[in-house]
């Protein structure tokens, strides 16, 4: 898939001028960025220059210009700030879609969608390749990272046009997360300016994803009757259940008829 690298406009976060670059904490030539962009802001910055686990929260604070009342105000946790740059990510990526490939192929929009997210994502390579170096042993930051993920390819592939509802919806979508975590293995060691080897790597997992695809179909297909026998015999074990609570309930109106507490000594507290 032929594809013109982006151009860096040097603002990556590594630069050590950034904060001008972006606003933060500028002088009166420069926009002060809202709290909530200014933090995520500052915590790339850092995250480029030093260790993840060295962070702490008065270091974004003070790296963003705000109080750390501000900071509470707008995110919970150092973690939560990367859900934010996730969100981030994903209004650049939405905010620059155009209908140009509507009439093409799903796989060509797919590919189009989640380079466009690598390249929104290229400013803050060096943070990234850091912060993933620290948390590749850390299970639960990977599960709620995770979670974050689910949430932005949803808006990706609505993007390119691909329902994440019905059946399959779920497994199309941790699928989607799966193949681009590996495709940002190879994104962030990657430094050739055309992506080559991140390109051909995108293309290999949304295939490989299509073919899974077809698959899981194909049992769904398959299995069908099975689930729906199954889903017969459940309806109808949940039906003799409900039936013999209401027998149950009856006998215990029988038995507590002229109490007024209904039997139970708690009723009266």
């Amino acid at each position: 898939m032929a594809r013109t690298p982006k151009v860096s406009d040097g603002t990556a976060s590594g630069d050590t001028t950034s904060g001008e670059q972006h606003g933060v904490g500028g002088g009166p030539e420069t926009t002060r960025l809202p709290p909530r962009e200014a933090i995520v802001e500052a915590l790339m910055r850092l995250a480029a220059e030093q260790p993840w686990n060295d962070i702490e929260i008065a270091d974004i604070a003070r790296e963003a210009g705000v109080s750390l009342a501000e900071f509470r105000d707008a995110y919970p946790s150092k973690g939560a700030v990367l859900g934010g740059f996730a969100r981030m990510i994903d209004k650049q990526v939405l905010e620059g879609a155009s209908d140009d490939l509507d009439e093409e192929p799903t796989r060509e929009r797919l590919f189009d969608v989640l380079m466009r997210r690598l390249d929104a994502m290229d400013p803050y390579k060096p943070a990234l390749r850091r912060i993933a170096f620290a948390l590749r042993g850390d299970p639960l930051s990977l599960a709620a990272l995770n979670q974050v993920a689910l949430n932005s390819q949803r808006f990706m592939l609505a993007s390119a046009g691909i329902s994440t509802e019905g059946p399959l919806g779920r497994l199309k979508l941790q699928g989607v997360v799966i193949a681009f975590a590996r495709v940002m293995e190879v994104w962030l060691e990657d430094e050739d300016p055309a992506l080559a080897r991140t390109m051909a790597a995108l293309d290999r997992e949304i295939r490989n994803g299509e073919r899974f695809m077809e698959r899981a179909e194909d049992v769904r297909r398959l299995t069908a009757p099975f689930r729906a026998l199954a889903q017969s015999l459940a309806e109808g074990g949940r039906r003799r259940r409900r039936r013999d609570r209401r027998d149950d309930a009856r006998d215990d109106r029988n038995e507590d008829e002229g109490n007024p507490l209904g039997g139970d000594p708690a009723a009266a507290i």
